[in-house]
């Protein structure tokens, strides 16, 4: 088994999304047994609460369901427990690294290092913004999850656990 983590500042926006659009490519490529995925916030704003409502809605319209996750704080032993750790900016990126155990730092990414042919190094938060941010953050994420998958099959090939 496989896990992944994404995380941004609150886990209502950004990395409720990217969890949901991995759980469906996942679904596609028939990995769901084999690759566990969750988010995580930096901050406890939020913690408890559902994803935002606006991202609900753009991800329902491509057929994702987000509106069951929950927000949660990074905890300590999300380090240990989790193989890849991404980060949806360079500041979230850096509070993970501020409290990462040093023997699992390379298990923090930022999700955009999926995204090589793109300019934009952080995926934006949409909070702010409105409706067509969070469309522009899906679209940003569907384009990160191809290399991801291609990644995580890799890896679960490493392991043999593909026939």
């Amino acid at each position: 088994m496989i896990r992944v983590l994404f995380v941004c500042m609150g886990n209502i926006c950004r990395s409720p999304m990217a969890q949901g659009v991995l759980e469906r490519r996942l679904k596609e490529e028939q990995l769901e047994d084999q690759v566990e995925v969750d988010s995580a916030a930096t901050h406890h704003y939020h913690a408890g609460e559902p994803p935002d409502r606006r991202g609900v809605a753009a991800a329902r319209n491509r057929g994702i369901e987000i509106g069951g996750q929950r927000a949660r704080p990074v905890r300590d032993n999300d380090f240990l427990e989790f193989d890849l750790i991404l980060a949806m900016d360079v500041d979230n990126e850096r509070s993970l690294r501020a409290i990462c155990p040093p023997f699992y730092a390379d298990r923090v990414r930022l999700v955009m290092d999926y995204a090589p042919g793109m300019r934009e190094r952080e995926v934006p938060d949409p909070y702010y913004v409105g409706g067509q941010g969070f469309e522009k953050v899906l679209d940003m994420l569907e384009l990160c999850m191809e290399e991801l998958v291609d990644e995580l099959h890799d890896r679960l090939n490493d392991r043999g656990a593909l026939a």
